[in-house]
């Protein structure tokens, strides 16, 4: 879904209990390298989770695109030289959050959010490739639960990636209509500012996932909330019910 609606922009208060627990203590772990004022520090995604996103961007824009994009974010030092293989966390979320700006900078606000998107989406096949095996989840396994096991499990596996392979801190809550995947602190907009919500990548990377675990359902998926507009989180609202 590449339109997204325009909703208030106040943070939901669930009715129930959250189906995600607190992040694992990972996330919570603060780098001590200095970043602006002395003695701030920075976060970081894993190594393997920045290389994936750049092999997503490849695929939807091409290397010579990349090749542009990380010349334009400055980070020249990329091409032809993309973060290793492993899951250290050493790719700083301001280059993260730049290669993205960079995204909007070449091809518009909204060029911009249909490639991001895009590019959100052809993550999710790496993420599947790379992280399958950590993720338990069997293709049979999820084709006989119910839906919403589906969408709860999906989701709840998702957010655990990113709290114990990154910086990244997520919080799944639901109430009896909605999935809120909250990302507290979040990459993709770090340092950023906008007026609307700006998180193409976790949108299209979601409604990949959602659409993978749900055996091809349509998902609304929609950023209502965004912390480069000054909400408190990133929040993405999932409806429940499929629209198809």
């Amino acid at each position: 879904m590449d339109e997204q609606k325009d909703t208030h922009e106040e943070q939901h208060n669930p009715e129930e209990q959250p189906a995600h627990e607190e992040p694992h203590e990972h996330a919570h772990e603060e780098h001590e390298h200095a970043h602006g004022e002395e003695g701030a520090p920075r976060y970081y995604y894993g190594n393997k989770m920045a290389r994936i996103y750049l092999l997503a961007l490849e695929d939807v824009l091409g290397k010579n695109g990349v090749n542009a994009l990380l010349n334009l974010a400055k980070l020249k030092h990329l091409i032809n030289n993309y973060p290793p293989n492993n899951f250290e966390r050493e790719f700083p979320f301001e280059d993260f959050a730049a290669l993205n700006q960079a995204l909007d900078d070449v091809y518009g606000p909204r060029g911009g959010r249909g490639l991001g998107t895009r590019g959100g989406r052809a993550t999710f096949k790496y993420v599947l490739k790379e992280y399958g095996a950590m993720l338990g989840i069997s293709d049979l396994a999820m084709r006989l639960m119910p839906l919403g096991m589906k969408l709860r499990l999906g989701l709840g596996v998702m957010a655990e990636t990113f709290n114990r392979s990154s910086d990244q801190v997520v919080r799944l809550e639901e109430d009896n209509e909605h999935f809120y995947y909250h990302i507290v602190r979040c990459p993709v907009c770090w340092g950023r500012k906008s007026q609307t919500p700006i998180c193409y990548v976790a949108l299209g990377l979601l409604q990949e996932s959602l659409a993978w675990v749900t055996g091809g359902k349509n998902m609304s998926v929609v950023e209502t909330t965004c912390i480069a507009k000054g909400d408190p989180t990133c929040c993405f609202v999932i409806d429940k019910k499929p629209l198809d």
